[in-house]
């Protein structure tokens, strides 16, 4: 950077050549033009096809020329070279610009992003090569690309990374999420520096003595570079990561320490392996390494940090100009080489020297002052407009930064305000989900219930046929017994075959449907009545003996067969089941008490214990547990009570027990809805407590709830199908159905929303990782996705058939009828608001 600004201030001196040549009149014109053909020619030189190292004096040249007019013509040049086709060109183009990017003009580096996308093509075609140096070009491009995105996100940080501790701290804005980033990002740009760096050597025969050849210097000259950002970057990262230690737990920096040691070492052996080669000692100075690397958990470690200096001779030549002749066949040499670096860019000559007294062409002196003079005004009148330009665009930088944070942290709580909408639309999108299949499988079921009503209406229709067949049967018969008290007749072989055809024709009864079973009770009807007029007049006509003969086999399977037909619930006791009743309502009020004793208790503890979010979560789900076990005191109350009004207006002069045993299948539903109440109570309380502890599933508790919603469907079904639709009680009843309904779905508001606030704490940091392990990662997830989305499918059918066999059994197994069931399952239904209601058996 010496070498630029000593060749910067011999510039100056030559402005007045060209100002004389022009004759003042297009002096800016052609100004432009020589410094584009002097860019252009010193890019030529620098950039050839020749595999020899880039000399110094044309990258300088470069160098200087981009320091005032930034990288528009160096780009203009270099976009006219085919460096996708000649690996050595592209390799020597990425070695110069490199050095622009570290000492060129700042504006270098912003003026070169918009080739960002042709350099990563290159790099990417140049790395289908396996070796040479279409291998080294993509390493270098890569390089490349990542430095000038550490610049444009870090522009702090000037090109050729020298910095300050003040400066340093500086960038991170005292904000140590700001420096644990940057120190991830000068990870990854290290890394590309030592993968360069170890690229080179792999690609070098180090038995040779490769340093001193034409070949050797090409491949190790971009080095010098490498080894200037590599001693910066280390330095850094051991500062940051020391400031990191004092701020962060350790286990949090364990990442950082693991990566530091890695390429500590990588750093270390390439440094030393380095300073050992003939080529390095003469250009540039290479520090060593400690022996161990820093201990970032002794914060007094920071101390015994030395920050690694490189060196570089104030004029230092490369090796190659003492035994390599430059080649310029392929560049126009039409500007003559003279003295002052000045002159090597534009060319002069004295002969045509405007200023040259003896070739004035009757100039007075006079004249030639007043021109100086009038060229000195309008050069101080354009530093005043440039540095005025230069105060204003600093005031507006500020100004615009100012907007642009602002703008930022209105992005990030309109990008907060626009997830907590998609949450909701999310939540509500659901909800609405359900409610739309609850309406679907409802009209389903009432579509059901109308079939059921009209099957009852058809049976009805039957029975009054029958009803009229069966008397017509009776009159029949007494006809019959007239005829046949007349002319003479349950003999006994007669009779006998009678009574095996009635038994034949009562098995039908019991197995046929409803079309055959009007044939086979009119049958079955007829020749009851016959078989009791045959009956009769055999018991006349014979001996006993004989007709208990032949009659014993048919009235031995109508004994049989009439057993089966008898109601289950004659076969208990008749204080069984009322006992059973009340036992069982006892314990379900006696379950819901424990329970809310348990919630009173829970809600203790967690009072005690946490604090913060989760806290008001718990306080929150459990308030609304103690609601829903109030909402459930009230509904087995007013399920007491309307069984009391059940039994007094139905068991006329029998006493209650008596009642349950003639009721038994209504009781035994009634029982079962008890039981399913109590159970769901005390499992959801075990779910709640599991979650207050952290070790349940909120899910869990949602569907706990879900549960105790479908059981009072069932309990209230149940009581309902006995109870006078303007009972007082039964309206009491569902008004404590309703509440219950209502508390189930607060406990499932408090549980989502509970769950949503504590997985919002636990957000998710990718900034340490790589795009390889990102990608590995999504398709991790989206295989999980698919796991989900099937085991989901699964367990929904798994739940179809379940409820469907509980349906079953708490209907037909446990006393209800075809009607009853219906109804209970409707009321499941619309109460549970289950994603998937029952369907019916």
């Amino acid at each position: 950077m010496d070498r630029v600004k000593s060749s910067m201030q011999q510039v100056p001196n030559a402005i007045p050549k060209v100002i004389r040549r022009t004759g003042g009149a297009n002096s800016l014109e052609l100004e432009r033009e020589n410094f584009e053909r002097g860019q252009a020619v010193s890019i030529n030189k620098a950039i050839n096809t020749q595999e020899v190292a880039v000399k110094e004096k044309h990258a300088r040249n470069i160098l200087i020329l981009s320091v005032s007019k930034g990288a528009h013509t160096f780009w203009a040049a270099v976009n006219r070279l085919p460096l996708s086709s000649n690996a050595v060109l592209c390799w020597k183009f990425c070695h110069v610009f490199h050095k622009l990017l570290r000492d060129g003009h700042p504006n270098v580096i912003k003026d070169s992003m918009r080739n960002k996308a042709d350099l990563t093509d290159m790099s990417r075609m140049w790395g289908h090569l396996s070796e040479g140096y279409g291998k080294l070009c993509s390493i270098y491009l890569k390089l490349l690309i990542t430095k000038m995105e550490f610049h444009i996100k870090n522009p702090r940080f000037p090109g050729n990374l020298q910095m300050s501790n003040r400066q340093l701290d500086e960038a991170g804005e005292n904000d140590v999420n700001n420096f644990f980033q940057l120190t991830v990002e000068m990870f990854d740009y290290l890394e590309c520096e030592l993968n360069l760096f170890l690229g080179v050597f792999s690609s070098l025969d180090m038995s040779r003595s490769v340093s001193v050849t034409a070949a050797g210097q090409c491949r190790l000259a971009p080095l010098i570079q490498v080894i200037l950002d590599c001693s910066h970057l280390y330095d850094y990262t051991v500062k940051l990561l020391f400031k990191l230690h004092s701020c962060l737990p350790a286990d949090t920096l364990q990442g950082h320490r693991d990566r530091f040691q890695e390429q500590f070492k990588k750093l270390k052996s390439l440094f030393y392996r380095s300073s050992n080669l003939q080529y390095f000692k003469r250009l540039i100075q290479i520090p060593q390494l400690p022996e161990n690397p820093p201990n970032f958990l002794r914060a007094s470690a920071l101390s015994e940090h030395i920050s690694p200096v490189v060196v570089i001779p104030a004029e230092s030549s490369s090796p190659e100009s003492e035994h390599m002749v430059e080649t310029d066949d392929l560049v126009d040499t039409e500007i003559p080489s003279l003295p002052t670096k000045f002159d090597d860019l534009f060319g002069t000559s004295a002969a045509i020297d405007p200023f040259n007294f003896n070739s004035q062409n009757g100039m007075r002196k006079d004249d030639k002052d007043r021109l100086i003079e009038q060229l000195t005004r309008e050069i101080q009148a354009l530093k005043d407009e440039l540095e005025s330009f230069r105060l204003e665009s600093g005031r507006l930088c500020q100004v615009l930064r100012g907007r642009v944070s602002e703008l930022e942290a209105e992005l990030a709580e309109q990008s907060h305000l626009r997830l907590q909408a998609v949450g909701e639309s999310e939540f509500l999108k659901a909800e609405l989900d359900d409610l739309r299949r609850v309406r679907e499988d409802t009209e389903k079921e009432q579509r059901s219930l109308t079939e059921i009503e009209r099957k009852a209406q058809a049976n009805e229709q039957r029975y009054t046929k029958l009803k009229e067949k069966y008397t017509e049967l009776v009159q029949s018969h007494a006809d019959l017994l007239r005829k046949v008290r007349k002319s003479g007749a349950h003999s006994p072989l007669l009779s006998g075959c009678k009574v095996i055809k009635i038994c034949k024709h009562l098995s039908n009864f019991l197995c046929l449907g409803v079309p055959e079973l009007i044939r086979a009770v009119t049958q079955c009807c007829h020749l009851v009545g016959d078989t009791i007029i045959q009956g009769s007049a055999t018991s006349h006509m014979v001996p006993v003996e004989k007709c208990s003969l032949h009659l014993s086999p048919g009235i031995t399977l109508w004994t049989s067969l009439s057993v089966k037909l008898r109601p289950k619930g004659l076969e208990l006791q008749q204080g069984e089941l009322g006992d059973l009743v009340e036992q069982e309502m006892a314990a379900t009020s006696a379950a819901v008490e424990s329970a809310a004793a348990r919630i009173e208790e829970m809600l203790s503890k967690s009072r005690a214990v946490d604090t913060g979010i989760k806290m008001e979560v718990n306080e929150r789900i459990l308030a609304s547990c103690t609601e829903l076990m109030q909402a459930i005191k009230e509904l087995v109350l007013s399920s007491k009570d309307l069984q009391k009004d059940i039994v007094e207006s139905g068991r006329g002069a029998a006493s209650m027990k008596e009642f349950y045993a003639k009721n038994s299948r209504w009781t035994e539903g009634l029982i079962s809805a008890s039981k399913a109440v109590g159970w769901g109570a005390t499992v959801m309380v075990d779910a709640a407590d599991l979650v207050v502890q952290g070790k349940g599933k909120f899910e869990e508790l949602m569907v706990c709830s879900h549960e105790i919603a479908a059981s009072t469907a069932q309990l209230v079904a149940a009581s309902k199908v006995k109870a006078d639709k303007d009972s007082a009680n039964l309206q009491r009843l569902q008004q404590a159905s309703r509440g219950v309904t209502q508390a189930t779905a607060a406990v499932v508001a408090s549980t989502k929303s509970g769950k949503s606030q504590i997985e919002e704490t636990d957000t998710m940091d990718f900034s340490s990782m790589t795009l390889t392990q990102i990608k590995r990662q999504e398709m991790d997830a989206q295989v999980l996705v698919l796991e989900l989305e099937t085991r989901l499918q699964k367990e929904r059918e798994r739940l179809g058939e379940l409820r469907k066999k509980h349906y079953e059994l708490a209907g037909v197994a446990e006393g209800w009828g075809e009607e009853e069931e219906g109804e209970a399952q409707v009321e499941a239904c619309q109460r549970s608001r289950s994603p998937h209601p029952p369907p019916l058996p």
